[in-house]
């Protein structure tokens, strides 16, 4: 569809996500330009104009919106949290209260909205997760239930194991016959992702507001049997890293393991995904052509659309037969990016 002012005006009236990166809707009225997702009460057409980056809507002498931030990466976690979130990873057994966020000058209702928000669950709820994390992965390495029970600030056994039940799905003497996958997000240029892993390996790199993303942590925990709890990996820095050389155009292919489930031809398709080098793109039909059926060019499609890890299985890298820049769950808009970071050639 043609970018016209009546679509992007519209857009934003319906805060549609697609349309992040794209263009920022500036206010004549007040003198402030904002994200198409901005939740502020929208103005009359008349007393809005657009454009197509942030830098020519400041040289216009606009500001940036206090609401949408849209000078900030999208979905960023605040600093304040980040902050809290780094405690609770140095200290297996600390437990912020309310109290302690008031005297911080933080405001615990604050803090719960943006844990419900962006993880479905209290801030309380989320650091349970973060211990009982730590308590199985003790377990699972041969320290007894009594001493992990005591290290993530337990007094009481009992309660300890029916918290890390609620939480694991067994009990903690039954470790050895369930798994976890670790969760934790990840800032980008881009917006922030979530990334789990498992020992193997990075099994799921999603941006945080792809559509249906509880269906994919679904899915995923289904396919491999396991429950997703929030928690550091051995494998997350790695990706952290490579993630920030791509991004500065240091890093041309990621080395991090993955931990790829899917049918034998999912995973056919997303191996023939990774072989697509850097600055390059494909189109569905060639990449049927390249497995041999060239009449599987939904099926390619279909496969890619669920492939469950962005950037480092480049799904992005596939195209129209006639050019266009068509189906990404992470939206068209990031879609552009990383092909114009790639410097790909599209045709």
């Amino acid at each position: 569809m043609k970018l016209t002012e009546e679509r992007m005006y519209q857009a934003s009236l319906d805060k549609d996500s697609s349309f992040e990166g794209i263009y920022w809707m500036a206010v004549k009225t007040t003198g402030i330009f904002c994200r198409p997702t901005c939740t502020a009460r929208k103005p009359k057409k008349e007393n809005v104009e657009f454009f197509l980056d942030v830098e020519e809507a400041m040289q216009q002498g606009y500001r940036a919106c206090k609401i949408c931030k849209p000078l900030g990466k999208l979905n960023e976690t605040p600093e304040y949290i980040q902050e809290l979130l780094d405690e609770l990873q140095n200290n297996e057994s600390l437990k912020i209260k309310d109290a302690e966020l008031m005297k911080r000058n933080i405001e615990p209702v604050k803090v719960r909205r943006w844990f419900l928000k962006n993880h479905g669950m209290t801030f309380q709820s989320f650091q349970r997760e973060l211990r009982m994390n730590k308590a199985f992965k003790k377990i699972k390495n041969g320290e007894s239930i009594v001493s992990a029970a005591f290290d993530s600030g337990y007094e009481s056994l009992s309660g300890f194991n029916e918290r890390f039940k609620d939480i694991v799905g067994v009990s903690p003497k039954n470790t050895g016959i369930r798994r976890i996958i670790d969760l934790k997000r990840i800032e980008t240029p881009l917006g922030t992702m979530f990334a789990c892993a498992v020992d193997e390996g990075i099994c799921l790199l999603e941006f945080t507001d792809r559509k249906n993303m509880e269906r994919q942590f679904i899915a995923l925990s289904k396919a491999l049997n396991a429950e997703i709890v929030q928690g550091e990996n051995k494998h997350f820095q790695q990706l952290e890293d490579e993630l920030k050389e791509y991004f500065e155009a240091k890093r041309k292919t990621f080395d991090v393991p993955l931990y790829m489930t899917g049918t034998e031809f999912q995973e056919k398709v997303w191996q023939l995904l990774r072989e697509i080098p850097m600055g390059e793109t494909r189109t569905y039909k060639q990449q049927s052509e390249f497995l041999g059926n060239p009449k599987a060019i939904r099926a390619v499609g279909t496969a890619n659309g669920i492939n469950k890890i962005a950037i480092l299985v480049p799904c992005h890298r596939v195209i129209g037969s006639n050019g266009d820049l068509v189906g990404y769950a992470g939206g068209i808009w990031r879609k552009q990016k990383l092909l114009e970071l790639e410097k790909a050639i599209l045709f």
